[in-house]
């Protein structure tokens, strides 16, 4: 039985998983054949560096970042824990992030004591941009992270879906940016999410806090598998193919977005390879009987949004099985 502490997700279930999975954001042209190959190459029978030096100073690069500002971490839902239990040890109970957002900032929040609290006076601020579960750009980002930073305490961007934004851009500078933790989760954009792997730039002058989430961190957070993710993304073949993959789910988003309206549903906007819609008729009534036709979709109610779903984009086979099944699943 699910209790209100239990953590809610998209993916796969007790029954494995739906041959036409809207449910989960992943890159449904993936996966992606380099980083593929890294995984299938990863030497397993080794630990990993557990400073992991190359790896660091390979996603330095990549950000043109100094590599002391990355932080590795086993999965962006680990980091979320660990960052709001260095924020709890210094004091923080104040905690501010969107209406609408992932879970885990809440569950978290909530294990720790934290308490609502505005942005300005928040000693832990959360941020998504792509939002989830909308997809949309954040209101409000760029004067969060204006110069002085109206936050007090700790503010955290989670770009999870970043590099799967398929319309306009990130609306910060470079010196806004470098205001605030920015968490990167690859394996959605590489279609692998079954490899938890992610990594945090820390903010410039955040050394003390660094040291912080050091010392919190269990050993080895990523196996081999969790690094040759990493270190593939960074790679000019895994880039080339995301590009690639951009036009391609552009496409299907498109024929996804008239699917919906087709059915009588009203899609809301986004500018990611994901969006939130409100179906003709209540989806939960109907949940069961499109998982057995195969089927999944996201109910939003655990983002606070009743009455909508989320549907992460797929091929037009997907489509076409979605189109098929919703008038016939009667409650």
């Amino acid at each position: 039985m699910t209790s209100f502490d239990e953590p809610l997700h998209g993916g796969p279930d007790a029954r494995g998983a739906a041959p036409h999975d809207f449910s989960t954001n992943a890159n449904a042209c993936g996966p992606c054949p380099s980083a593929l190959a890294a995984l299938q190459k990863a030497d397993a029978r080794r630990y990993p560096d557990p400073r992991y030096t190359a790896l660091c100073e390979g996603l330095a690069r990549f950000h043109g970042v100094d590599a002391e500002r990355i932080v590795i971490a086993a999965s962006a839902s680990e980091f979320i824990g660990r960052i709001t239990a260095a924020v709890a040890q210094q004091g923080g109970r104040g905690v501010w992030m969107p209406p609408h957002s992932y879970g885990d900032y809440q569950r978290t929040a909530g294990a720790w004591g934290f308490e609502p609290a505005p942005a300005a006076g928040a000693d832990l601020a959360w941020c998504c941009d792509p939002s989830s579960p909308f997809g949309q750009a954040q209101n409000g980002l760029q004067a969060l992270t204006d110069s002085p930073l109206p936050l007090k305490g700790t503010c955290v961007l989670d770009l999870a879906y970043e590099p799967l934004r398929l319309e306009g851009s990130l609306g910060l500078s470079p010196a806004q940016k470098d205001r605030v933790w920015q968490l990167w989760t690859p394996n959605k954009a590489l279609g692998l999410t079954g490899i938890r792997a992610a990594y945090a730039i820390a903010p410039r002058d955040a050394g003390a806090m660094i040291a912080r989430l050091g010392r919190l961190a269990p050993s080895w957070p990523l196996g081999a598998h969790g690094v040759a993710l990493l270190t593939a993304w960074t790679g000019a073949e895994a880039q080339d193919w995301l590009r690639h993959s951009l036009d391609t789910l552009r496409a299907w988003k498109r024929e996804q977005e008239a699917l919906c309206a087709a059915l009588g549903w009203t899609c809301l906007p986004s500018v990611a390879n994901y969006f939130c819609a409100r179906p003709d008729v209540p989806y939960a009534p109907r949940a069961a009987a499109l998982r057995d036709a195969g089927i999944q979709l996201r109910d939003t109610r655990s983002f606070g949004l009743p009455d909508h779903v989320r549907l992460g984009v797929l091929p037009p086979a997907s489509q076409s099985a979605l189109q098929r099944a919703w008038p016939a699943a009667r409650p």
